[in-house]
């Protein structure tokens, strides 16, 4: 990749394999004697971050789909038994999911880093289209793993993303269909998916090693912009650049860790935690952040084709950046006008982030509209306007000149824009949060709960107690599928030892069969049985409910959400709140109130103000010393809704404990980690500055 090596090995074996397969000489070209800008800052760390992220979700990913099953009928029911029955189950799932959110936020940074420096010019355009090309498959690869749960919003987002094909003139049907194999979004939808989804990550990487060659043939850019003129310029790639690149990646790790072990939904759609329903509607189809200014720029064309047209070419004008933007000098560090329009082509993006998060209506839309426009006349008017009447500051004449200068005067401190670029992020996560919320109705009181926090445990009592009030009344009407009698002996669960778990389980009846002669039979339950349900099927559910539905209890406590909005999102993500839904089921069983005179309610429904649109099918299903508690807890309301929220917590993360503990163990020694290589990277760059 760097051209000759100057590699020799001494020994025979070696000299004899490199003769014939110089294979360790292009290693040691590429990674080891490649010279270095010796300016580079610490955004140039990114890129090292990037393929650690990718290597993650390509290892991840592999072990996931040997336990996944593409099947519309399993796959929800198979990504839990991952994240229930898999050895570290939950921990693969949770590095799978984040690990894409961080893989964004990295790429996102690094072409912006890449926009702020002139990356994209001469002579390095083939290396700046060569990584578009990598954010497209990026794209496409993060939207059909979304779609591989099958919750409700993988459904809902598979159905509208695929349906917008249908706006390209004569073939559009055409492309719709095949992506479905079929007339509606459905198995063959989802097989289709999950090989795409298991096979475009190796395509990424051969992408990745052709825009690391294209690299190493023209070389790095660099902060200043100028081109390396004498051996004064660089620095070998190792020790300096590894040393500094691998501080980076333990930084981002602890970034990461933070989400995996502490706040694992804090990302996520609390609706994928509904098992798909072609029959239901989310009040709010959004898409995962990362696509939100896209999507937010889609909705703001009248026209279905004109929006599909403005998505994409969103995204392939960056591919034309090296000839928009003709300016000689490459870095905006020393084109003051360049640097402003670029802050706010950063905070248009954002902003049109928020917007794509938001319902496509009333100011939303204008605002949508002339935020576009903003985003296309960055790239077409002003940076091709720039290129010809600004008058840049002089630039360095060498790297060496720029580190001189650099090293002879305190550098800016930089934290204040990170701290500004987190809080605009947090803005557009939380936007897009408050628009999955459930609408209507007051906020739910926020709780204290054990098990929240980072050394948060479960009560015991509390699961106990909690599993009473739901076998003794919800259990009535609300299946609970996902568990089994044996999961109440686990570490970290109620707390129940093996014999008690079984007689708990030999309390029910289960059909089993057929026997020898053909014939279906009840038996005592056993451990290994999942929680019965109290009807044999939907419509016998429907019918003793007066057509209601009661749902499925098991993820109960992360499949409702509400909204806390912008600045709240961004205290939640640092006291790692994620007690929403407790919070919503504890004061939903408390809700029930006489319906307001100017309220209209259906008949056979109930007034419930925690509940989206107050009407609600169930009655109030709990009172005052309904269940008995042995242990001399009061036997009220708010304590019964308490514990059964508190199990219904259990019952959803069962792992949270094992979560937890783990999560302390690799933060510290990250901390630590990091610790030692910041001083090992002052050592090594010691004599570079």
């Amino acid at each position: 990749m760097s051209g000759p090596s100057s590699y020799q090995p001494s020994h025979p074996a070696l000299q004899w394999f490199e003769k014939r397969l110089p294979l360790v000489g292009l290693i040691h070209s590429s990674f080891i004697a490649y010279p270095t800008p010796r300016n580079l800052n610490y955004w140039w760390t990114f890129g090292g971050i990037l393929s650690f992220m990718l290597g993650v979700q390509i290892i991840t990913g592999v072990i996931l789909a040997m336990h996944y099953t593409p099947h519309v009928d399993h796959a929800f029911n198979s990504v839990e038994a991952i994240v229930r029955d898999v050895n570290y189950g939950w921990l693969l799932r949770y590095l799978h999911s984040n690990g894409a959110s961080m893989f964004f936020i990295a790429v996102y940074i690094h072409m912006l880093r890449g926009l702020y420096y002139g990356s994209y010019k001469a002579p390095r355009e083939v290396l700046w289209i060569l990584g578009v090309i990598i954010y497209l498959l990026m794209m496409a690869t993060g939207f059909m793993g979304y779609v591989l749960p099958w919750g409700q919003m993988s459904f809902w987002g598979a159905t509208v993303i695929t349906n917008l094909f249908s706006a390209i003139p004569y073939v559009g049907e055409s492309i719709v269909t095949l992506l479905w194999g079929g007339y509606a979004v459905g198995n063959p939808t989802l097989n289709r998916f999950f090989s795409l989804h298991y096979l475009l990550p190796f395509v990424i990487a051969g992408v990745v090693v052709l825009h690391v060659w294209a690299l190493h043939v023209v070389g790095q850019n660099n902060p200043a912009g100028v081109e390396v003129k004498t051996e004064k310029d660089v620095v070998p790639f190792t020790p300096y650049a590894t040393i500094k690149d691998g501080f980076g990646i333990v930084c981002f790790m602890i970034f990461f860790a933070w989400f995996v072990f502490y706040i694992p939904n804090y990302l996520g759609d609390p609706d994928n935690y509904i098992p798909a329903n072609p029959g239901v509607t989310p009040a709010h189809i959004v898409p995962e952040w990362y696509y939100l200014p896209f999507y937010a720029i889609l909705r703001s064309i009248p026209s279905k084709l004109g929006g599909v047209i403005a998505m994409f070419s969103a995204i392939i004008v960056l591919a034309f950046l090296p000839w928009l933007d003709s300016a000689k000098t490459r870095s905006s560090k020393y084109r003051p006008l360049a640097k402003q329009f670029f802050w706010i082509f950063v905070v248009v993006c954002l902003l049109l982030g928020w917007l794509g998060g938001k319902p496509a209506e009333g100011i939303y839309i204008t605002a949508g509209r002339i935020l576009t426009f903003c985003y296309f006349a960055y790239f077409l008017i002003v940076l091709p306007i720039l290129s010809r009447i600004e008058t840049p500051r002089a630039v360095p004449n060498s790297i060496a000149d720029d580190v001189l200068a650099k090293y002879g005067k305190k550098a800016g401190p930089m934290a204040p824009v990170i701290l500004a670029l987190v809080l605009a992020g947090g803005l557009v996560m939380g936007g897009s949060q408050g628009a999955k919320a459930a609408e209507g109705g007051p906020t739910p009181p926020s709780l204290s709960w054990s098990f929240a926090g980072p050394f948060g445990k479960f009560d015991r009592g509390a699961l106990q107690r909690g599993y009473k009030v739901y076998k003794e009344v919800c259990a009535t009407c609300h299946s609970m599928n996902l568990v089994h009698f044996r999961n109440l002996a686990d570490p970290g669960g109620p707390g129940f030892s093996a014999a008690q778990a079984l007689a708990v389980a030999s309390d029910i009846q289960v059909k089993d069969g057929p026997n020898d002669a053909g014939d279906m039979f009840d038996r005592p339950g056993r451990l290994a049985d999942k929680f019965p349900s109290p009807f044999p099927n939907e419509n016998a559910a429907r019918a003793a409910n007066g057509g209601a539905y009661p749902p499925d209890l098991s993820l109960m406590a992360k499949a409702r959400n509400y909204d806390r909005g912008f600045p709240q999102f961004i205290f939640d993500f640092f006291t790692q709140f994620q007690e929403k839904g407790p919070n919503y089921i504890d004061a939903l069983l408390q809700g029930y109130e006489d319906a307001p005179k100017d309220f209209q309610l259906p008949q056979g429904a109930y007034y419930n103000k925690y509940f989206p649109g107050h009407a609600i099918k169930m009655p109030k299903p709990i009172s005052d010393d309904q269940v008995t508690y042995d242990d001399g807890t009061p036997q009220k309301v708010e304590n019964y809704a308490k514990d059964v929220a508190t199990f219904m917590m259990w019952t959803a993360e069962p792992h949270l404990e094992a979560r937890k503990r783990l999560g302390l163990q690799v933060m510290v020694f990250l901390l630590i980690f990091a610790g030692l290589m910041y001083f090992t990277k002052k050592k090594v760059w010691a004599d570079a500055h």
